[in-house]
């Protein structure tokens, strides 16, 4: 138990992100729906209140009251101050060691925490927009649970377990399926959505879209070459399928 409490005590995130940076990811995280595989800003049903068996965390969160940026904001000369964030220090270092099991360093890939993604998950459960104010109790939630489920198992924080033990409680939540225990379904499902928001803030990081292979707004040398024989081969099989053949673009000769 002593490791354990050394191991607390030994790492804390260290926030280091700038505002702006962390408001601009933010935007980015919004919009990521549109990425393949991607559903952090679908909708998504909240856990299940009806489970009684278990535990799970009542709070009394004070409602957010910032009124956001509008629809048309400033970009020339932002507000000066955007909402307060949310999360303590002690809730940022356990994002940070949850998202590093669910994107953990790979070689050359950084962690979750490594490109700041509990930064974003701040701003995302501080921002008054309606997606991010549905998801803020469900998050906070989580990882009120997380500990008191630590506490439960192992008397200490999540953060002080052992690496074994703390897997121990994430494979009990990983996934809600038709076998999950009835004490984990609720969790589970709110773990879905702390799960998605993760690997949604990660993959719009600039190490994340180099590793699923975005170019973004990459120059192209020269002339553009047009799309490949592969691509025109699938246009042709998608516009037959809706019967636009007919209206399909066709060089001249």
């Amino acid at each position: 138990m002593t490791d354990n409490k050394q191991q607390d005590q030994a790492y804390h995130y260290i926030p280091a992100m700038n505002r702006r940076d962390s408001l601009k990811w933010l935007s980015l995280l919004a919009a990521s729906a549109a990425l393949p595989g991607l559903a952090a800003c679908t909708p998504n049903n909240p856990p299940s209140a009806t489970v009684t068996k278990g535990h799970w965390p009542e709070l009394k969160l004070t409602p957010i009251r910032s009124t956001g940026y509008g629809k048309d904001p400033n970009l020339i000369i932002p507000p000066s101050s955007a909402w307060p964030r949310t999360l303590s220090a002690e809730h940022l270092t356990l994002v940070a060691v949850l998202a590093d099991i669910l994107v953990p360093r790979d070689g050359e890939i950084p962690s979750a925490s490594e490109v700041k993604v509990p930064e974003v998950i701040d701003e995302w459960v501080s921002a008054p927009y309606e997606n991010q104010v549905r998801d803020r109790p469900t998050i906070l939630a989580t990882l009120v649970w997380i500990d008191d489920e630590a506490a439960l198992r192992f008397s200490l924080k999540f953060v002080a377990l052992t690496p074994a033990q703390q897997l121990a409680i994430i494979d009990d939540i990983a996934y809600q399926t038709e076998q999950t225990p009835i004490e984990f379904s609720r969790i589970a499902g709110a773990f879905k959505r702390f799960r998605q928001l993760v690997l949604a803030a990660f993959f719009c990081s600039p190490q994340g879209t180099k590793e699923i292979g975005y170019l973004g707004n990459v120059p192209i040398a020269g002339d553009y070459p047009g799309p490949s024989d592969e691509a025109k081969a699938h246009l042709d099989q998608v516009l037959n399928k809706l019967g636009l053949n007919g209206y399909a673009y066709t060089e001249k000769s």
